[in-house]
């Protein structure tokens, strides 16, 4: 993800990737980074794609499809789910908060489409609909900033200071500092809170996230059987890792080499306002942890973030 210079009141807009057309930043994209910490900011999550699920049995519907424990109180504060293949591989990822008769949800961009059209096929006689809403955006608001006129639902944000919101897309927003996606890229690599689709691929199972959108203690739900296997035997296939790297940053999806060997790929990178060029990526779970890596042709150090014998988070995401 990068900015492409064209500028209108300082605004620089995201040239490529799942953002595009998004601010990347204002003018000062490491200054926003700390006005986001601080609580002082907002983000306009506009390529977030949002649907509503409502009916008596949304609840219990979507606990059983999805690796998220959903039917309980947990709803209401905001969680993530995941949708995975028979064989656990994760095919779609979303965010959920229920009000207690509505289920407001939002996927990564271009999601929406597959996870919908899958929601639909399992629904059968259940008494649940299932709606887009292009009427409605997510912004990130920082603890420190008045909330919109209008929230229709909303959680604490696993990235920064602030909460995610589901707002009318024509409602007004308050006045705040407004922050790109640079910072809060930023802030969500430096906490190590995966993004779906940019820093996992179409064989990462959960395992490989620390388990990221899913509950180990719920009941049968598809690809269970993988989740519960390679957490009780240990070892997941790979593992994700935070890499600090040596002055400058890789192309997503760029390989991660050890000895000549490649041993995975990179996710999200970004520069980061106090640890530098930092990313994400997915390595082989034999790679040792304390191992100097090459990513994309830069050096880069790792942080260990998901346990490489169990697959469970050795640091928690941060605020």
């Amino acid at each position: 993800m990068s900015g492409d210079g064209a500028y209108e009141n300082g605004r620089v807009e995201v040239a490529d990737g799942p953002d595009r057309g998004m601010a990347w930043h204002f003018g000062d994209p490491l200054g926003e980074q700390r006005a986001m910490e601080a609580g002082e900011a907002l983000v306009e999550l506009t390529s977030r794609e949002v649907f509503t699920v409502t009916g008596e049995e949304r609840l219990s519907w979507l606990h059983s499809l999805t690796s998220q424990a959903i039917d309980g109180p947990q709803a209401a504060l905001g969680v993530d789910a995941l949708v995975l293949s028979p064989t656990g591989q994760i095919e779609h990822g979303f965010v959920l908060v229920d009000d207690g008769t509505t289920a407001w949800c939002w996927t990564e961009p271009g999601d929406r489409e597959g996870l919908v059209a899958f929601l639909e096929s399992m629904k059968f006689w259940t008494k649940a609909e299932v709606v887009a809403r292009d009427d409605l955006h997510v912004v990130w608001v920082g603890e420190q900033v008045d909330e919109p006129t209008v929230v229709l639902a909303g959680r604490t944000s696993l990235v920064g200071a602030g909460r995610e919101l589901v707002v009318p897309a024509d409602g007004e927003l308050p006045v705040a500092r407004h922050t790109g996606q640079w910072a809060f890229e930023a802030l969500r690599v430096a906490a190590g809170v995966p993004r779906i689709g940019s820093d996992t691929d179409a064989r990462t199972v959960p395992n490989e996230i620390g388990l990221f959108g899913t509950a180990l203690d719920k009941g049968c739900y598809r690809g269970q059987e993988t989740v519960a296997r390679v957490h009780n035997l240990g070892r997941p296939p790979r593992r994700f890792v935070r890499l600090l790297l040596d002055g400058a940053l890789p192309e997503e999806g760029a390989a991660i080499v050890l000895d000549g060997r490649e041993v995975g790929h990179v996710g999200t990178a970004a520069q980061h306002h106090e640890l530098g060029p930092v990313a994400l990526g997915l390595v082989k779970r034999s790679v040792p942890a304390d191992a100097t890596l090459v990513a994309g042709g830069i050096a880069a150090s790792q942080e260990v973030l998901v346990d490489p014998e169990v697959g469970l988070h050795f640091r928690p995401p941060a605020r």
